[in-house]
């Protein structure tokens, strides 16, 4: 990682030809936001003096508080490859202050820089690795997003079927422009679905790096004349888009997840670990699985997770837990998608596994067998129960989850829990397609 000063920056921005700045910062919801300067204000910038209205951005700040300031963290420095190379463009990811000099609660990135302050603590590290899934779509004569793809490509496919292939190639090349080390890319199950899979990080750079990566996917997707969408399932018959996220704690430079005398090869830490996610799952998903339409693909039949268990031998469950072992040792968790503000969602899973470390949750036994395939006998004689099936149930089980609220924050909690009751009851005004096709003839 860069370990900049302010003087770099300000030599790198002349050396560069560096004409303008985004300071980037990211809403409750996950969506990026940024300020645009001249290198001519960098200084002021770079001394946390830029102040933008808080007020303007939902779940920020009441109208009578305002005035927000933008904190750059130097080390995210970072020049778009895709822009002109004369009077280029860069960013800074910023953090949320109040006037006062005082962090703001409400901002995501400080919730999980919370968080991993407590991990630090108790002698641990996290280190994330995300799998993100996307859709390539054509666009109609106005430029706007459609779901048609002409490709019939499937999982693992190659030109000339996968038509995608040569906007997913310029993807990579620019991520790795970025500093980013891609592991792999490839065509989906889904046709005009994509994944690209970047090496595990620190838990704060893999979430700055999220952000980046669907930035850095929409803008070179648009150049080839396509839109990339993150949405989870934006096609009723398809497979829906996740965001895999692969969990290892270290402790005194080691995978504190490895016991190589455990007949799974974990580690207690491990096992609490799981526990500990398993007990707050419900309550996580309102973060994981952050809009309506994310519990679309939370269906059975899309290999999307759908029933609260673990495994080192299948894929069904909530958890896995890859082959790999010894220092690769990771607990992967499925249901996580990519309309996730990685910030909180990261923030609240470790806040999970920690709570279970803490309080020696040991979880359920792993269940070995296709849940899937099992009858709900089976399954209620394992205790297997569900994820929610929507988002108000998540909101709901948030609601009863009185430790991931602490772990928010009262202000962030009551503002999202508030934002999002208002989108399910705004949902459930509508009248889709579905129910006139179903009803209008017949009734």
């Amino acid at each position: 990682m860069a370990n900049y000063t302010k003087a770099d920056i300000m030599q790198m921005v002349e050396d560069e030809d560096v004409e303008f700045i985004r300071l980037q910062f990211t809403d409750m919801f996950g969506t990026l936001k940024n300020i645009a300067i001249t290198s001519s204000q960098l200084e002021k910038a770079l001394n946390n003096e830029y102040m933008f209205d808080g007020s303007s951005i939902e779940g920020f700040a009441r109208i009578e508080e305002t005035d927000m300031y933008l904190y750059p963290d130097l080390d995210t420095m970072e020049i778009f490859p895709w822009r002109p190379q004369q009077g280029k463009v860069a960013r800074l990811i910023c953090d949320v202050y109040r006037p006062d000099g005082t962090p703001f609660e409400g901002d995501s990135r400080y919730i999980l820089k919370q968080v991993l302050d407590e991990a630090h603590k108790m002698g641990y590290t996290l280190n994330v690795g995300p799998e993100c899934e996307f859709f390539l779509f054509h666009t109609d004569d106005d430029g706007n997003p459609t779901t048609v793809t002409h490709e019939k490509a499937g999982y693992f496919d190659v030109g000339p079927l996968d038509l995608g292939e040569n906007a997913r190639r310029d993807m990579v090349l620019t991520l790795e422009d970025m500093g980013f080390e891609i592991e792999a890319s490839m065509h989906e199950v889904a046709a005009g679905q994509h994944e690209i899979d970047f090496k595990y990080d620190e838990a704060l750079k893999t979430a700055d790096n999220i952000m980046t990566f669907k930035l850095a996917v929409k803008t070179i997707a648009k150049r080839h004349g396509l839109h990339a969408t993150f949405m989870p399932k934006p096609k009723v018959d398809e497979n829906g888009s996740g965001m895999h996220i692969n969990i290892s704690l270290n402790k005194d430079g080691k995978n504190a997840f490895v016991d190589e005398s455990d007949e799974k090869g974990l580690s207690k830490d491990a096992y609490y670990f799981i526990g500990g996610i398993m007990k707050h799952i419900c309550g996580l998903t309102a973060f994981t699985n952050p809009i309506i339409n994310s519990y679309k693909r939370l269906v059975p039949g899309f290999e999307a997770p759908v029933y609260i268990a673990w495994s080192d031998k299948n894929r069904t469950p909530l958890i896995r837990i890859p082959e790999s072992r010894g220092e690769h040792t990771r607990v992967e968790l499925r249901n996580p998608d990519p309309a996730a503000n990685p910030y909180v969602s990261l923030a609240v899973c470790l806040a999970a596994g920690l709570d279970g470390i803490k309080n020696q949750i040991m979880p359920p036994e792993s269940v070995d067998q296709n849940i899937f395939a099992m009858t709900e006998e089976e399954r209620a004689q394992k205790n297997i129960s569900t994820l929610p099936a929507t988002l108000r149930e998540a909101i709901t089980a948030l609601e009863e989850d009185t430790f991931i609220q602490d772990v928010l924050g009262e202000t962030f909690s009551k503002r999202y829990i508030r934002a999002k009751k208002k989108e399910w009851s705004e949902y459930t005004k509508q009248v889709t397609d579905w129910e006139l096709d179903q009803y209008l003839y017949r009734i």
